[in-house]
């Protein structure tokens, strides 16, 4: 073997020991990222971790059995079988010794030890912002959900979200329909999509060049409590966190929370003060988030290098006209104007009513023809029922 060879040998070979030592350490038994971060600075380098003394671990005032754990080699057994597991099912698997491991998220308190990634590693690195919500939305948030990611991710940023149902879900559609990039963050192992409903969702994120990413192992079930956990990672890998609608018990408050601590931007959609769901994002607002109607409310908020990184690779904008907003369009022809007054964002209006109210100002021909053009014009969603509502 030539020493050119033998070099490439052994520096893959140690690449693959790093990684391996840091799904190990992921993976031992009262060890998280926190204390697993303080392990690794303690002693210097990962290596130096699995090197270790028995005296030395216990020394480091971790856990006796996290110390027996790895000092006896039961770690780097179950990292071994992981790996495994993780290659499978189809899995990267992206740890703090990599390179490609994204340097937002390494900022950030508590960052994940390994990562569990399909799709394309490099988005993860790409500038992006988080969307987030209930799972429950009104149409109202879930219009404007879809047309902020779709606009925002069809000018080049990246879409971060849970893909959770409701809001998330409503997310990742939009930047999927302007033909971008979006992140999934799940609560459970790479290989358990999480709701069953949105596999189709995750099937579209990775067939168009998206990502999906956990910390949890392979084959974790949706426990309640990884939701909240992974919410860290949603807002660690964003520049800025906008919330939709979220209730004043919502785990989107995680969210919010992590990305003021994380020195992100808080970005909300202001909402019906009536409706339980407006009081996260209209909370937030008071609070002194930035109160967010179009896509250019997030847009000038970025730094400048970013916007100039972001239009470098995306330089054409959506066509004027078609962005989310909490306004209406100017080009909307008198009857689709009447129709819109009379239409609510966060009730549905039946169509029989909406007849009703608009008797003698319009025939019923008129109305289902000015229905039509605003359904084309994503300004109005037909829900079950002919009931419609707005969605901007």
């Amino acid at each position: 073997m030539s020493s050119v060879a033998s070099t490439t040998s052994k520096t893959q070979s140690g690449a693959r020991g790093a990684k391996l030592q840091w799904l190990a350490l992921s993976l031992t038994p009262g060890m998280g990222p926190t204390r697993g971060r303080k392990l690794v600075d303690h002693f210097g380098s990962i290596e130096a971790v699995f090197h270790a003394s028995l005296t030395t671990l216990e020394g480091a005032k971790i856990p006796s059995q996290s110390a027996q754990s790895i000092f006896s080699g039961k770690s780097i057994a179950l990292a071994e079988e992981e790996l495994m597991k993780a290659e499978t099912a189809g899995a990267i698997l992206l740890t703090r010794s990599d390179s490609e491991y994204p340097p937002v998220l390494g900022e950030i308190y508590d960052p994940p030890l390994a990562l569990y990634i399909k799709g394309d590693v490099a988005a993860l690195s790409w500038p992006g912002i988080a969307v987030v919500g209930t799972r429950h939305p009104t149409p109202y948030g879930i219009g404007m959900a879809e047309r902020l990611s779709c606009d925002l991710a069809a000018r080049g940023l990246t879409i971060i979200s849970g893909m959770a149902r409701g809001v998330d879900a409503a997310a990742h559609r939009g930047a999927l329909n302007g033909k971008g990039k979006t992140i999934a963050i799940w609560g459970t192992g790479i290989d358990q999509i999480y709701p069953k409903e949105n596999k189709r969702i995750a099937e579209a994120i990775l067939e168009h060049g998206g990502t999906v990413v956990t910390e949890f192992a392979v084959g974790t079930f949706p426990a309640p409590q990884n939701f909240p956990i992974r919410n860290r990672i949603i807002s660690g890998l964003s520049c800025g966190v906008l919330v939709v609608e979220a209730g004043e018990y919502s785990g989107t408050r995680i969210t919010a929370r992590s990305a003021m601590e994380q020195n992100r931007e808080v970005f909300a959609v202001p909402g019906n003060v009536t409706n339980r769901n407006s009081w996260g994002p209209n909370t937030l607002i008071k609070q002194g988030a930035k109160l967010t109607a179009t896509w250019e409310d997030v847009w000038e908020e970025l730094p400048a290098e970013m916007r100039q990184q972001v239009a470098a690779r995306c330089p054409v904008e959506s066509k004027p006209g078609q962005e989310a907003s909490l306004f209406a369009d100017a080009q909307l022809s008198p009857h689709e104007k009447k129709i819109l007054k009379a239409l609510k964002a966060d009730e549905p209006t039946q169509l029989d009513e909406l007849i009703e109210k608009l008797e003698g100002e319009l025939s019923s021909s008129e109305i289902f023809a000015a229905l039509f053009e605003l359904e084309l014009a994503a300004k109005v969603r037909q829900m079950p029922g002919k009931n419609y509502v707005k969605t901007f």
